[in-house]
């Protein structure tokens, strides 16, 4: 056990943000990071609390950035961007042509899309944020929820995050919506009085990347209907690679039924 049986996640959240810590939250646009925002500034002040989404560029939702800035400006929570120099389909391309003996898309095991693009810089621009407005202390919030996957009921709702503490400040990862269902995220919304993005009215059961490795068939097929040119473009790379995008490892053709 990360912390004693007797003590909550939020206990040591608690504890934290009366020991005056930063409070970072994650956000993509996303209905969770959406519920995770309106519940960390239940028990946080505005004051205490910094968004940052990490921009996927043409690859995300159309909008989610904005979205997610919108939900915080309303707030009135700081709001960053962190962007990778690199792109996820030139990181596909890159692959491809230094290694073609391999896979060049990401797969489940070996997701570069999310630490190269996401988890990367996002640390990069905490590290940035906090040495500037002098905080030793952060904490940073997530939407992971146990009812997701088998992997995400597995993480502990409150550990200490050594790779980032360092002499003089200590950086804690918490899960405040770990043992949320789907009704206790979207009644969290709605009960805030907050929109979803548009991407959910179309039927979306998630939302970050427009085409995710690991996304549900009907998410796919969205993606391509509302997305025609950056469908194409993944089509292509797919048919350019030899290798196919989805870890079922389905052509996206063949998941989403639609044609390039």
């Amino acid at each position: 056990m990360l912390f004693p049986a007797e003590r909550t996640a939020l206990d040591f959240a608690l504890a934290e943000r009366d020991a005056g810590a930063l409070f970072v939250v994650n956000h993509s646009g996303g209905k969770d990071s959406q519920a995770l925002l309106i519940r960390v500034l239940e028990v946080v002040p505005a004051a205490q609390v910094l968004v940052v989404h990490a921009t996927l560029g043409k690859s995300e939702w159309p909008g989610a950035l904005e979205h997610a800035q919108q939900q915080a400006e309303a707030a009135g929570v700081p709001f960053i961007v962190a962007q990778a120099a690199k792109t996820f389909l030139g990181m596909v391309e890159r692959r491809a042509e230094t290694r073609p003996e391999v896979p060049s898309w990401p797969s489940a095991s070996t997701r570069q899309c999310t630490s190269d693009l996401k988890r990367g810089p996002i640390t990069r621009e905490v590290r940035r944020y906090v040495k500037a407005n002098g905080y030793t202390r952060i904490v940073n919030c997530m939407g992971m929820r146990a009812q997701e996957s088998s992997a995400r009921a597995k993480k502990q709702p409150w550990a200490p995050h050594a790779e980032h503490g360092t002499a003089g400040r200590t950086w804690h990862d918490w899960l405040p919506l770990h043992d949320y269902t789907l009704t206790d995220v979207l009644g969290t919304v709605n009960a805030a009085g907050q929109e979803l993005h548009p991407a959910y009215a179309l039927g979306n059961e998630r939302l970050s990347c427009v085409f995710c490795i690991m996304a549900s068939a009907n998410d796919l097929r969205n993606g391509a209907l509302h997305n025609p040119e950056l469908y194409a473009r993944y089509v292509e790379l797919e048919r350019r690679t030899g290798y196919t995008m989805h870890m079922s490892r389905k052509s996206l053709e063949e998941l989403t039924g639609v044609s390039a």
